[in-house]
């Protein structure tokens, strides 16, 4: 199960977890996401499973097998009354509005911190079945992480695998600048609640890119909430103090 908070890496965890997961289904070079959305390759529950149907066939919704789903639901779950919005029928939030929303914790997935905060103190308590994983540490060692993503599914590198350069062939075709330059990714919908155009879900990629967007008034609010949420937990993530 891919368990992420929206706009937080989920296309690109959802591509590397299938990609190593499923690595012995398909030849070299014939990997499903050259053609597919990593989307339509592992589901959401909540936004594809059980969204039109409350009795889905789990047991063969998936071409693989062990199945992978994916979710948005906070760890301690979401109260029925949290919805998607139609985004054909508003108009999209400016800044400064997504940004008090996102603060007061007005959101399709939960507040935020709550969100991240129930996995991991989950992860703390149950290691062996959690893994918690940031954005930040795949973009900073990407090789590093698949590994340990790997062993923690069950099905770590093997060292000929590792000699035949499998890790290096998956994190590159699972790569945001390749994922991004895909056809499949260029056109073309998927439904997660509503239709999304592909593209929506490949942005920069990039570490830090808030500060080309938020202004000095809501770094400092941001970073005084994160203190207040994260204190004493362990828990820690880089902002406008540190590089």
């Amino acid at each position: 199960m891919v368990a992420s908070f929206p706009k937080c890496g989920t296309t690109w965890l959802k591509a590397l977890a299938f990609s190593t997961l499923y690595r012995d289904r398909f030849a070299r070079g014939q990997n499903p996401l050259l053609t597919s959305n990593p989307h339509q390759l592992v589901p959401f529950l909540e936004l594809n499973v059980y969204w039109n149907n409350p009795f889905p066939d789990l047991e063969n919704m998936c071409v693989y097998k062990p199945r992978l789903f994916a979710t948005h639901v906070p760890y301690a779950s979401l109260p029925t009354s949290i919805m998607l919005r139609d985004q054909s029928q508003e108009p999209p939030l400016s800044l400064d509005e997504a940004f008090d929303k996102f603060y007061r914790g007005i959101y399709l997935a939960g507040p935020f911190f709550e969100h991240v905060l129930g996995y991991w103190k989950a992860s703390q308590e149950n290691p062996n079945k959690i893994l918690f994983l940031k954005y930040e540490d795949l973009k900073q060692d990407i090789s590093c992480q698949l590994k340990r993503l790997a062993m923690f599914l069950g099905f770590p590198f093997t060292e000929d695998e590792e000699k035949q350069g499998v890790v290096e062939e998956i994190t590159n075709i699972c790569s945001f600048e390749e994922l991004k330059e895909l056809g499949v990714n260029k056109k073309g919908l998927s439904s997660v609640g509503v239709p999304v155009p592909h593209k929506d879900f490949f942005r920069k990629g990039k570490v830090g890119d808030w500060r080309n967007h938020l202004t000095p008034s809501m770094v400092e609010r941001l970073e005084k909430l994160m203190h207040e949420k994260f204190d004493n937990s362990g828990l820690t993530f880089k902002l406008s103090s540190e590089t």
